[in-house]
């Protein structure tokens, strides 16, 4: 009885396995395939597959399923394939095979579906391990033979004892010299450098090298290539007009130096979300929005198409779901962008945890920003421009109360006005030479032109400016009175010729004056002010050309240097050596209809509007002055493409014209900017149960404070996917592969972590440690499962084809940048330089509307092009052919792990790239001339040395030197350089 008993529960546990499994695959099919249409919000066709009530009352076509089993099923007739296609999913590829038996078998089992379970609740789960707060784990427990170094490895040893794996021997010294230069610098070390480490016998000879390439500038420049990989850097914009971004590089620059400074890593999130509303004593790093910017940008549908049409809404939309997917994916390593048309179908992320990511960047477009790096300065400029926008907002509205009382008389013969400088001719935007402003006319102002040598001049011609200041217009700034003179002294105190005197000298607009003169020969001409113009109740002097032609009419003065009594310098418009770029106002006609049209006009204001309203024009135009004066007096601005908000002009203005004020953002239904439901305010994830959401309602006053709050929100130490992230992407960089598998995805959909006490160990420590990046290169490079060979058992890859365990290190081919690098360094012509603009290794064709990047017409020899790959400017459409071939990374897209391909199309790249052939030419001659007439096997020797960081063997160094009899040197160097053991790091 008891035996029939025990079958009995035996054979009952049995089936409820078996329907729960049943249940468990046919829910994972359902909640990818169905629900994102088939749920209680959207109900496609009258269905959802939400619960199990949706499912029994099935849709409007009827129940999904009959009671006697499988025949007759709507559920299974709707996924059937037919000829390889199938009705549902709609739009999608169909279920597999092996899905829809799955459906069959569960069907015909009953259609069991548990109560209470909601496949919807089933994505809203937190219960996730990497959003689970990080723990310390419990210390490894370890039966070894002492081969683990550190924690690392005793980690790491716990699964070799648990798969019964045993670990490689260490590697030989040339193997880890060689390894670590590869990852930690990207380039090849020296066979000095080779030499000195092998012979180094001291315990401490590896840490010291290790701590000596983390204080290499080369680091910098190694570590942020991978970073720009990660965030889809680029220096054009990508989409249909790939127009260059000339000041996108600070952003690089900025990588470099903070690797370089090991800058606090959640300080390094902050400065790159909002760095500009970081206090800081040192310097503002406006640089690292640079961030926010990297990705590709809709030139047309920014620029060419209003935020008002149906296109501009989605461009912008387009562009914050990058800003959000860019930060989500770098910082947390979630899919979040998948919750854009609907809640996300896996991880806990709902579409208003989407739509409020973007709230934070709701003010914010990708445009060019000027700044300082000192904060006081940065703090002035910020007041200044604040004062500028002020004052012009009062400017216009005093002005359109003054055309409000001035009625239809002023508003005639301002229309008159304009029209009479339209006939007059072109008003260039490099206005010309303008003086500071004086408050008495009888001030003395000059400027003078130095030819640099005596020169003879047969005539001298001088044009008045052109500024619609005050109404001004042509004539702007012409001298009551002035004078001409020419001397070969620079001070004018002897030997001065006058050429022209004038008191009383009627203004000319922006006609032409000229004189001619015989017998002058002079280095210096001088034109002198002594009654300055009317300007607004203070004074000037302004001229918009001088020009000093010879006997053949050549304009002598043409970019010669200018020096002046004083300057307000203020580019483009006002400038020193505006006066002699042959730059000028072209009239058509005399300005005295201007001149007397714009007396009617002051008739008409002093009759018709109220007097301190003309005042309070007055003093308004002064500030604006003084504000400018101010402005032009502060050192050049420094000038980068970053994430801020635009005040711009035409169709893309930005949230500028509303004094950055964040447009408001709402829930989309199915992603479409037509369809937009409820508003949302700006708030971090709530799938973080140790870690608070929602930022506080003071925090949504500025678009500043918004991206300040999600940059602290992600650098808080809470925030476990922020640790963990950012130690999984180093751990990769060293190995291959991470911890876990697919580091831009740590949900339901990518890989577990195959380590993950060691994971959550790493986090911890690099969160808690200073959050130092070299501390955690150093501790991983450090370990033993480092220093592994690339050799290790036979039996291993029966149990561990893949090595996820790390029995051995993994062989790895260099990156594109690093061969590109390593073939310059090996031929000698490597170019140091750090930072700067980047070069370019292309020739621009069409630069104005949609620019051809082409490589084959670039110089290889070019010595701008001879620098570190990492300052190479990144072109979207076209990718450079070589680095491409190469698996460089997409700059159009984030790339969390490059490929790493084989093929034929890449030894022929290698083999015949001008830049593989000329570098193995430049080596053979780099070779003679530093080593002088040896013998061809002592080249060969040498090239060996330099190449693959060894001596070759004696058969290797007889086929070699025979080679290189019969082809030459440079065939032989080119050979090497084509060599696995060159291209490869064991």
């Amino acid at each position: 009885m008891c035996v029939l008993r025990i079958l009995f529960f035996v054979c009952l546990l049995v089936d409820t396995i078996s329907a729960n499994d049943s249940w468990s695959d046919v829910a994972t099919i359902l909640s990818r395939s169905c629900v994102e249409c088939h749920n209680d919000q959207d109900r496609e066709g009258g269905l959802s597959l939400a619960d199990r009530q949706g499912f029994l009352q099935g849709g409007d076509s009827g129940p999904l399923s009959k009671p006697n089993g499988v025949d007759g099923s709507l559920l299974l007739h709707a996924i059937q394939l037919v000829d390889g296609k199938a009705s549902m999913p709609k739009d999608r590829k169909p279920l597999q095979p092996a899905q829809i038996e799955a459906i069959r078998k569960w069907l015909n089992e009953g259609a069991k579906w548990p109560e209470g379970v909601r496949l919807e609740d089933q994505v809203k789960n937190t219960d996730w391990w990497s959003l689970k707060a990080l723990v310390a784990p419990e210390p490894a427990k370890l039966q070894g033979n002492g081969w683990p170094r550190l924690d690392i490895d005793s980690r790491i040893a716990e699964g070799h004892q648990r798969h019964q794996i045993q670990p490689a021997i260490e590697a030989s010294p040339r193997v880890l010299i060689r390894r670590l230069y590869a990852d930690l610098l990207g380039l090849p070390p020296t066979p000095e450098e080779i030499d000195a480490f092998a012979s180094d016998s001291s315990p401490d000879a590896y840490d010291r090298l290790v701590d000596r390439l983390l204080a290499s500038p080369r680091y910098g420049e190694r570590w942020a290539r991978h970073w720009m990989d990660v965030v889809h850097y680029g220096e054009t914009h990508g989409y249909d007009k790939d127009k260059p971004r000339p000041n996108a590089w600070p952003y690089r620059d900025y990588l470099i130096e903070s690797f370089n400074r090991d800058v606090e890593y959640g300080r390094m999130i902050q400065e790159q979300i909002a760095g500009d509303q970081l206090p800081s004593s040192d310097s503002v790093p406006i640089e690292g929005l640079g961030f926010l910017s990297a990705g590709p940008w809709d030139f047309i549908g920014h620029a060419e198409v209003p935020e008002s049409k149906v296109d501009g809404k989605i461009a912008r939309h387009l562009d914050r779901d990058d800003f959000v997917q860019n930060t989500m994916l770098t910082f947390q390593s979630l899919t979040v962008g998948c919750a854009q048309c609907h809640n996300h179908k896996f991880d806990p992320i709902s579409q208003e945890d989407y739509y409020s990511l973007q709230s934070v960047f709701a003010a914010i477009d990708r445009t060019d920003v000027e700044y300082y790096r000192d904060p006081q300065l940065q703090t002035r400029w910020i007041e200044l421009q604040n004062r500028r926008r002020e004052t012009e907002k009062r400017l216009s509205a005093n002005q359109s109360e003054i055309a409000k009382q001035g009625g239809e008389a002023l508003k005639g013969i301002d229309q008159k006005i304009l029209e009479a400088k339209k006939r007059k001719g072109s008003y260039p935007p490099e206005h010309g030479f303008h003086s500071q402003i004086a408050a008495d006319p009888q001030t003395t102002k000059w400027v003078q032109i130095d030819l640099g040598e005596e020169k003879e001049i047969a005539s001298i011609e001088w044009i008045a400016c052109h500024d619609d200041f005050n109404q001004i217009g042509e004539g702007f700034g012409y001298p009551a009175a002035f004078r001409v003179e020419a001397s070969n002294d620079s001070t004018f105190e002897r030997e001065v010729t006058s050429v022209y005197t004038s008191e009383n000298h009627p203004n000319p607009g922006c006609q032409v004056q000229s004189r001619a003169v015989s017998n002058v020969k002079s280095r210096f001409v001088r034109f002198t002010a002594t009654k300055l113009a009317l300007r607004s109740r203070d004074y000037i002097f302004a001229l918009a050309e001088l020009r000093l032609l010879d006997r053949e009419n050549r304009n002598l003065a043409l970019h010669s240097k200018v020096t002046s009594s004083d300057s307000i310098e203020a580019p483009i418009r006002w400038g020193q050596q505006n006066l002699v770029d042959d730059i000028y106002p072209k009239s058509v006609q005399g300005s005295e209809s201007i001149v007397d049209l714009q007396k009617q006009r002051l008739e008409i204001l002093n009759s018709k509007v109220s007097p301190s309203l003309v005042e309070e024009q007055k003093r308004i135009e002064k500030a604006r002055v003084e504000i400018e004066k101010e402005i032009s007096g502060l050192p050049a601005r420094l000038k980068a493409f970053v994430g801020a908000v635009h005040h711009g002009s035409g169709n893309f203005v930005g949230t500028g014209s509303q004094g950055g004020v964040p447009r408001t953002i709402h829930v989309l239904s199915r992603g479409d900017v037509k369809r937009p439901l409820q508003a949302v305010s700006p708030n971090g994830l709530t799938s973080l149960p140790e870690l608070n959401s929602h930022f506080r309602k003071s925090e949504w006053n500025s678009e500043g404070e918004r991206r300040l709050a999600l940059a602290q929100w992600l650098s808080d130490r809470k925030n476990p996917l922020t640790w963990r992230s950012i130690v999984n992407r180093v751990w990769q960089t060293h190995f291959g592969v991470g911890l876990v598998a697919t580091p831009n995805d740590f949900g339901r959909m990518g890989a577990l972590p195959t380590h993950p006490e060691l994971l959550d160990e790493l986090a911890i420590q690099f969160r808690d440690g200073g959050q130092s990046l070299k501390r955690l290169h150093r501790t991983i490079v450090s370990s033993a499962t480092y220093r592994q060979s690339s050799e290790g058992a036979e039996s291993n890859q029966s149990i561990d084809s893949e090595n996820r365990f790390l029995w051995k290190m993994n062989r790895r081919r260099m990156d594109a940048e690093s061969i590109r690098d390593a073939l310059l360094s090996m031929s000698g012509e490597l170019d140091l330089a750090m930072g700067g603009p980047s070069f370019q290794d292309f020739v621009i064709e069409h630069p104005e509307h949609s620019p051809h990047y082409e490589y084959h017409l670039h110089d290889p020899a070019d010595p701008k092009a001879k620098r570190r790959s990492v300052y190479r400017m990144i072109v979207r459409s076209q990718t450079q052919p070589f680095l491409t071939s190469l698996d460089c990374a997409d700059p159009s897209i984030q790339v969390e792990r490059r490929n790493e391909s084989n093929s034929a199309l890449q030894a022929l790249v290698m083999w015949n790239d001008r830049l593989s052939t000329r570098a193995a030419k430049s080596l053979s001659e780099r070779i003679v001339r530093v080593d002088g007439d040896m013998s061809i096997p002592k080249q060969i020797e040498r090239a060996f040395r330099i190449t693959l960081g060894r001596s070759p063997t004696i058969s290797e160094q007889q086929r070699f030197v025979d080679f290189a009899k019969q082809h030459g040197l440079a065939q032989a160097c080119r050979l090497l350089l084509n060599s696995n053991e060159f291209l490869f790091v064991d």
